[in-house]
């Protein structure tokens, strides 16, 4: 009888999910909506009976269940509070476990698992300790020591939009702190440069709007304003990696999320300034951009229970 493994990553709106056969072959994906009602006590039982669906249709059995939370995840697997969802504090895998009566279940931060993934299949391959950094609407990162998720004592492991980079800061991150990367090197904190110090002999001065595409493509086109952003960004995001490495030292790099899209702009002006700022053991640690876009969660997710 076929053996099955699932991925799961739950989003704050949809929940993207794999079924993978045993050699971690991608049969099929799908997603469903991400149920927020009654403090998110629906979520996991519409997991599970959505990856029982999916079973049924190819036959055999589910040996394993991997399930990425954006938040911070125990290596017990309790889940920290996930304001997202309304969720408490409680054991996310011991709950799969027996809603499903499968025994290979595991539980991580998101990022973490992103990371995971793109290590097994995507930008990291080849390598076995990789800190990856997603920049979207926050700055997310995940930490992989050996082939194995470091997520900390608190399964706060990985927080590396939070390091704080900016001593001047009067504005306030989400957390609660000022002067974090997050607020410079996000989709939304390259904005908020751009916009804050806007000039009138910038391309970005006739435009409604402002998107960080617009910055980085302005800066491709010589717009000496969108340049300086661009190294501004860079600055932060290098330095803060330079920070990183000198504490973990990987083998690579690996940077994904929305704002990755701009390509080799970012591996070049984040690169410049890590060396800069890097110990001579660590001028080698390479960079590169991530591959698997958004099957990252799942295919992290399904690496954690497939060895």
């Amino acid at each position: 009888m076929a053996a099955y493994y699932a991925g799961v990553d739950v989003g704050g709106t949809r929940i993207k999910m794999g079924l993978f056969s045993d050699k971690g072959e991608l049969l099929e994906k799908w997603e469903i909506p991400t149920n927020t009602e009654d403090n998110g006590d629906h979520i996991l039982s519409e997991i599970v009976d959505s990856i029982e669906e999916r079973r049924a249709i190819h036959g055999g059995n589910i040996k394993g269940i991997g399930v990425g939370i954006p938040g911070p995840i125990t290596d017990e697997g309790v889940v920290l509070k996930c304001a997202n969802f309304g969720w408490g504090v409680f054991n996310v895998k011991n709950a799969v476990a027996d809603l499903t009566g499968v025994g290979n279940v595991r539980v991580s931060n998101d990022a973490n698992v992103a990371a995971l993934g793109e290590m097994w299949k995507g930008g990291g391959r080849g390598y076995d300790s990789i800190v990856m950094v997603t920049l979207g609407t926050g700055c997310g990162g995940g930490i992989i020591y050996k082939g194995k998720v470091l997520t900390g004592s608190r399964g706060a492991g990985g927080e590396i939009g939070h390091i704080k980079v900016e001593w001047d800061e009067t504005e306030r991150c989400g957390c609660g702190n000022k002067g974090c990367l997050e607020q410079y090197v996000s989709a939304t904190g390259i904005v908020r440069m751009a916009k804050k110090g806007l000039r009138k002999d910038s391309c970005l001065a006739s435009r409604d709007s402002i998107t960080a595409k617009d910055v980085f493509d302005g800066a491709r086109a010589g717009d000496s304003y969108c340049m300086e952003i661009v190294e501004r960004f860079g600055m932060y995001l290098g330095t803060a990696l330079s920070n990183v490495a000198h504490v973990m030292d990987p083998e690579a790099f690996v940077i994904g999320g929305g704002v990755s899209a701009a390509g080799q702009i970012i591996l070049d002006t984040a690169q410049k300034y890590y060396k800069e700022n890097s110990m001579y053991a660590l001028q080698g640690t390479q960079f590169h951009l991530a591959e698997l876009g958004n099957d990252a969660g799942i295919y992290g997710a399904v690496r954690m229970v497939l060895f």
